[in-house]
């Protein structure tokens, strides 16, 4: 039987996208903009602006997968493993190969994770959190067993060329995130197995019924949010210019908070691309702000999980 998803319910309506939650965070944003414009003046300068694109990516990358997990209904907590394990692969595997290839193989292996996740949730029924939870913790381990020291690239090229890179004032990093929000964009919304995504949010045992392949749109899910975190892991590693095997950690909080701020539904079938890019976007700022007065990172994390409670309570009647 040919797969069919109905487009009906996948295509947010103008209310949708701009309902009373977003105009009150959009407001909230701009008003905390406006008073570190007028508090710091290293707020508005080039370096500033810089340093916020190059510190969005990969939030924007994990947020951009757990998106896609998420408007199934699902969730995916190992996303920070997986970025640990991926920028110590390519930069690890630097000492037998050439950049060009490591990153690759570091890809690789995040979308085969990915796979592997969303296997176990639809071979076997499972619930999301548990899986997910189950293979941070065997990830992270793995990452430690793979190296319990700081690694270093090799190649100066795998700096030069993509962490540390520019384009006339854009880094490079921001520019292949850039480029990644379009793509999922497009796969949301013109792939079937986009679309299911959405579908099987909002009521899995109908999509079944309708004779869609559930189990392959579930693993394709999660092997795109694998795939995304390995990429996200890779470009911090260029970055940085070091990857370390306890990096990512809590890394998924943020991803899941700017999921929820940009109009995502943790029980699935809500949310869009670009409205993850909002998300992602205020957390920057929050976070751009906080760092500019110099607020410890206790409090910051704190006010992540504010943040998040506010923005599941401000859209609990569209759930």
């Amino acid at each position: 039987m040919t797969e069919a998803v109905s487009t009906s319910r996948s295509r947010p309506t103008f209310a949708s996208r701009f309902s009373r939650a977003d105009i009150l965070f959009g407001l909230a944003v701009l008003i905390l903009v406006a008073f570190a414009a007028s508090a710091s003046d290293a707020f508005l300068t080039e370096r500033n602006f810089v340093n916020v694109s190059r510190q969005i990516v990969t939030n924007g990358l994990l947020s951009l997968g757990m998106l896609i997990v998420i408007r199934t209904g699902g969730i995916d907590l190992s996303v920070g493993s997986v970025l640990a394990l991926a920028g110590l692969l390519a930069t690890g595997l630097q000492t037998n190969m050439h950049f060009s290839l490591a990153i690759p193989v570091a890809l690789a292996m995040g979308l085969c994770l990915g796979v592997v996740n969303g296997w176990l949730i639809a071979r076997f029924d499972l619930q999301p959190f548990i899986v997910t939870l189950a293979t941070m913790g065997s990830l992270r381990g793995l990452t430690y067993v793979y190296s319990d020291t700081p690694l270093y690239p090799k190649d100066e090229l795998f700096r030069g060329l993509i962490g540390g890179a520019f384009i006339g004032p854009v880094p490079v990093t921001f520019i292949v995130f850039a480029l990644v929000v379009p793509i999922v964009w497009f796969y949301l919304n013109h792939t079937v197995s986009g679309r299911a995504a959405f579908a099987l949010g909002v009521n899995k045992e109908a999509v079944r019924l309708a004779g869609v392949d559930v189990r392959r749109h579930l693993i394709l899910a999660y092997g795109a949010c694998g795939l995304l975190a390995a990429l996200a892991g890779v470009l911090l590693s260029s970055r940085v210019g070091i990857a370390q095997p306890s990096v990512g950690a809590g890394y998924e909080l943020d991803a899941i908070a700017a999921v929820v701020i940009g109009g995502g539904l943790l029980g699935g079938g809500g949310g869009t691309a670009i409205g993850v890019l909002g998300g992602v976007l205020a957390l920057a700022v929050v976070d751009n702000v906080l760092n500019l007065f110099n607020v410890d990172s206790y409090y910051q994390q704190l006010l992540k999980g504010l943040i998040i409670l506010a923005a599941v309570l401000a859209r609990r009647k569209r759930a």
